[in-house]
């Protein structure tokens, strides 16, 4: 089966490109992955050849490991010009994620779109320093307060392997328009419910929480040119930038997280690189805070603020949190 020649985002699919096949070949599998990755790699993406084989597994409806098996299958005329598009589109350096429409984290398939920040492995990390702790308390069912929920992938995640009940807040209504499908999705309906304001607006002055968790924005505006094009371009910037220096959320975190953190209970935050030792230093110029401290991620780097709430702080509550009703 041969193919004739079409256009790529504004460039000739040929075998030019892969000396191993002719211009009369078929479009096999392999022979579009190798293309693809070439293309892209000309457009400065990094992971050309992973990404081919995400978006061409898409296309055929088939897991990316699948593609291996049907290397010499000749594609479908459908097939290509349902890839082309999407080919196109991350040559442009859209995410990889926006294109697809899902990212997994953690047991869980996300929805994401633009609008939406997507989850990144170092808030995998998060929910399980948030785990390790519920299980060292022995706490059944803890109340959760997650803060700029975005995808859900927090609050969705505590609720799945901790049974936690959360709120979990964001100042964007098409996060949380995602975050309601995705929470659908799980069927976490009644244990996850999503409201809409800014950092504690959206909270009961009264209500508190065993833990209290947040992946805020943190970057620093003046390393926005130094960002990847699929960050800098495409994600929502309320939801990446905080700031000169990258604290502006969590300061407001810090200012009024204790109020509503129970007696012993958990205060975890991501933190961008270079922050964790000036976030340490806002908790403890707090009275509603006590033993805190840094880990580190994966990759060594000091990524993780973890407090808990002071025994003799009176800022906070004694009344239980809200479980139930959705904004």
């Amino acid at each position: 089966m041969t193919r004739p020649d079409r256009s790529v985002g504004g460039t000739v699919v040929s075998g030019a490109n892969a000396d191993q096949w002719t211009e009369s070949d078929p479009w096999t599998v392999l022979r579009l992955i190798l293309w693809s990755a070439d293309y892209l790699s000309q457009k400065g993406v990094e992971s050309g050849r992973l990404d081919a084989e995400h978006l061409l597994a898409h296309v055929v409806g088939v897991g990316r490991l699948q593609l291996y098996l049907d290397f010499e299958r000749p594609l479908t005329f459908g097939e290509l010009d349902a890839f082309r598009p999407l080919l196109k589109r991350r040559a442009a350096r859209e995410p990889l994620q926006y294109i697809i429409g899902h990212q997994p984290f953690r047991n869980l398939e996300l929805k994401v779109a633009p609008g939406v920040l997507i989850p990144r492995p170092e808030t995998e990390q998060l929910v399980e320093r948030v785990l390790e702790w519920i299980r060292a308390a022995s706490i059944d069912a803890p109340t959760i307060l997650d803060v700029g929920t975005g995808t859900g992938a927090i609050a969705l995640s505590l609720a799945t392997e901790a049974s936690a009940i959360v709120t979990a807040t964001d100042v964007s209504d098409a996060a949380l328009g995602i975050a309601r499908e995705n929470r659908d999705a799980a069927g976490l309906g009644d244990l996850v419910a999503f409201h809409t304001g800014s950092l504690f607006e959206a909270v009961p002055r009264d209500a508190d929480f065993d833990v209290i968790v947040s992946n805020p924005p943190y970057i620093p505006e003046v390393d926005e040119p130094t960002l990847e094009p699929e960050v800098r371009d495409w994600e929502p910037r309320h939801a990446l930038f905080a700031g000169a220096d990258g604290l502006d959320v969590i300061r407001g975190l810090v200012e009024g997280a204790a109020r509503h953190l129970r007696s012993g209970g958990l205060l975890a935050l991501e933190v961008g690189s270079g922050q964790a030792r000036t976030v340490v230093s806002l908790l403890e110029a707090e009275a509603g805070y006590a033993a805190v401290r840094i880990e580190r991620d994966h990759e060594g780097i000091e990524r993780f603020v973890l407090a808990h709430g002071a025994t003799n702080y009176d800022g906070a509550s004694a009344q239980p949190a809200p479980s139930t009703g959705d904004v």
